[in-house]
């Protein structure tokens, strides 16, 4: 079963959340701040992490920033007690992939839990496919993107956005249909997540980028006859 390591310096959220992600099955280890997050990752890693914002010494996006920057690609959830559009945003921004405000349903926190798991663990799994667009080669048994045999930093956020789009290449998908296939949730109208994830992709995809054609008044395309910039 997956391992999840919970980060919150609040004793009794951690107990909150462990208890009913053990009660699913789940392992769980707890840190309690991002420090401690950050060794415990070097030391024994984590099939996601649950990761608060606000907490004293190294705070949550700042421990996750230094995640990305170590390249540790480990999926989170971040919590948040304000729910302030900022966090999101920046919780986003920063490679999370998914966020929960306090006070929260544990219920609600394991469900999407499992969400990000079910789409983040068959990584390992071999086969997949390949999509190849002059010299943009996406490779979902590898879960790589490579441009001119250069890899693309994508996150996994980007990565599940980029197939999704590439997979219906040429149709013009809604923001609300890309927020249920890629996120598998529905964010009842969010539909700056999707903007902020499409920005992060461009900036990603090189001489590529305006392959993702914006539809007004409907959302994104991956349109594969534009021809590549510069």
């Amino acid at each position: 079963m997956a391992k999840i390591l919970i980060v919150d310096d609040e004793p009794r959220i951690r107990e909150l959340i462990r208890e009913h992600l053990e009660h699913e099955g789940f392992q769980c280890e707890e840190a309690t701040d991002g420090s401690a997050a950050l060794a415990a990752l070097a030391a024994s890693g984590a099939d996601l992490v649950i990761l608060d914002i606000m907490m004293p010494f190294v705070d949550g996006m700042t421990c996750l920033r230094e995640m990305r920057k170590r390249k540790i690609d480990t999926p989170v959830i971040m919590l948040t007690a304000r729910g302030e559009e900022y966090d999101k945003l920046a919780g986003l921004e920063g490679g999370a992939d998914d966020y929960v405000v306090k006070p929260f349903s544990p219920r609600e926190l394991v469900a999407r839990v499992k969400v990000v798991l079910a789409r983040t663990m068959p990584k390992t799994q071999e086969g997949g496919e390949s999509f190849v667009f002059g010299d943009l080669v996406i490779d979902t048994a590898s879960h790589s993107v490579k441009i001119a045999g250069e890899e693309a930093p994508l996150t996994p956020k980007e990565f599940d956005l980029l197939v999704f789009l590439v997979s219906n290449k040429g149709l013009a998908l809604s923001r609300e249909k890309i927020l249920q296939k890629v996120w598998n949730y529905d964010y009842y109208g969010e539909d700056r997540t999707v903007d902020t994830h499409v920005k992060m992709l461009r900036s990603h995809l090189g001489k590529y980028r305006d392959n993702i054609v914006t539809v007004w008044g409907i959302g994104y395309k991956f349109d594969p006859d534009v021809r590549p910039g510069k």
